[in-house]
């Protein structure tokens, strides 16, 4: 059976040494354990949680319920009940966060567009315009600059 130093394993995941350090400091790695010269050695199945925990991580799940999610797996089969209503918990929240970004890209899209038509310029002026407007109509200060508005 093959082995993985730390090194291999960073470049295989392209996660940098330190995190993967930073990573067992937090408790994230019980299943990986120290050859006779002290160093960790990560074995496949090793690789596969480093996996998991990489998904977890870069989907926003935050470290200690990451450390939750892989005691739950060290702990077998009995645990998967608790497992699968963490994971669903996260996934709910991957998908609200994907929702929140699909509406913001909308709206970055919407601006783009608006920026490369033909009238970008006569388009911002009248948002500036009626913004000041606004602004002068209940006595409040005007933020823009004093030349945004553009020919």
């Amino acid at each position: 059976m093959e082995t993985y130093s730390i090194h291999q394993v960073a470049e295989q995941l392209q996660l940098s040494i330190s995190t993967i350090r930073y990573y067992d400091q937090q408790g994230l790695l019980p299943f990986v354990t120290k050859n006779k010269a002290g160093h960790r050695e990560f074995t496949v199945a090793d690789l596969g949680f480093m996996r998991t925990i990489t998904c977890l991580k870069q989907t926003g799940m935050v470290l200690r319920d990451i450390r939750q999610y892989i005691l739950l797996c060290m702990a077998g089969a009995s645990s998967i009940p608790a497992r699968r209503q963490l994971l669903a918990a996260h996934r709910q929240a991957v998908m609200d966060k994907q929702a929140q970004l699909t509406a913001g890209l909308v709206e970055i899209d919407q601006k783009l567009v608006r920026y490369e038509a033909p009238d970008a310029k006569q388009l911002i002026n009248q948002q500036v315009t009626f913004a000041i407007s606004e602004k002068e109509q209940h006595g409040l200060a005007n933020p823009f600059a004093t030349d945004a508005l553009t020919k």
